[in-house]
């Protein structure tokens, strides 16, 4: 049994120091939940994709954490695909990857192959996203009888499969049409994702979908169409054994509530 916590969408950084307050409470949970492995699904920084000292903050704060820690690359990480003001493009790449390792990584938990994939590649028509594809046909091709997990910052999808593009809440149509046909030739049982600092899980064909909520903030109606799921602040605890998995989201009651609509203007303002 290896017990995994996945939390998501911390935004820390020295100079913008909003939600920085939130992340003693986490750690201390963290610590009370004695995992074997944390996952964060991305957005671990306010604004690294532009200031190197957001990482070095991180790196700082997150020292001392009671597992070992994998993370998957957020927006506010690596930046966006396309962005006219923040593109994903290799100079960020290069910067994640001397700071938190590869992009994208795999792990072994038992009967269990954990899989963490860089959703901001996706649709960036970067070498990087077809070197990515290939890597995760080969991890679950040699995952020689396990059971597959992914995570990401972004989900897939809001409502399914066949959702239109939903712009900046998810993975775009065509990238996302290749991770469905590779998820239903290696039978991915588990889909985590961050992103939307909405907590919500769902099936659908016979796949597990959860959403990390933030350990941040949340957002209000007025900066995020309705999505589905709760506006709070937590994380999710997965218990992984070989004849399964269990999963709960929690709520952490301990985490101030911020609503970014009220600090937008200070921590992300127009450009």
């Amino acid at each position: 049994m290896a017990r995994v916590i996945q939390i998501s969408d911390t935004h820390l950084g020295r100079r913008k120091a909003h939600f920085v307050g939130n992340w003693q409470p986490l750690r201390d949970w963290l610590v009370s939940q004695n995992p074997d492995l944390i996952i964060h699904s991305g957005d671990i920084s306010v604004d690294g994709a532009d200031v190197d000292d957001d990482f070095v903050f991180c790196h700082e704060i997150m020292a001392d954490l009671p597992a070992p820690m994998l993370v998957a690359p957020g927006n506010h990480d690596v930046g966006e695909p396309k962005s006219v003001h923040q593109p994903t493009d290799n100079h960020r790449l290069e910067r994640w990857n001397r700071q938190f390792g590869k992009d994208f990584w795999v792990k072994d938990e038992g009967n269990w192959r954990l899989i963490g994939f860089d959703s901001m590649i996706l649709s960036s028509g970067l070498a990087a996203e077809e070197e990515q594809f290939h890597w995760l046909e080969q991890q679950m091709d040699n995952a020689n009888g396990r059971h597959i997990a992914w995570f990401c910052h972004q989900p897939l999808f809001i409502n399914s499969w066949d959702d239109a593009d939903n712009g900046y809440w998810s993975v775009k149509r065509e990238p996302r049409g290749r991770l469905q046909d590779l998820v239903k030739r290696f039978g991915v049982d588990l889909i985590a994702s961050g992103h939307l600092h909405l907590s919500h899980d769902f099936v659908l064909d016979g796949v597990q979908f959860v959403w990390c909520p933030s350990a941040a903030f949340a957002v209000g109606p007025d900066m995020q169409p309705p999505l589905g799921g709760e506006k709070q602040l937590g994380a999710v605890r997965y218990e992984f054994s070989d004849a399964g998995f269990t999963f709960e989201r929690v709520h952490l009651p301990e985490l101030t509530m911020m609503w970014i609509d009220d600090v937008v203007h200070e921590v992300y303002p127009p450009r």
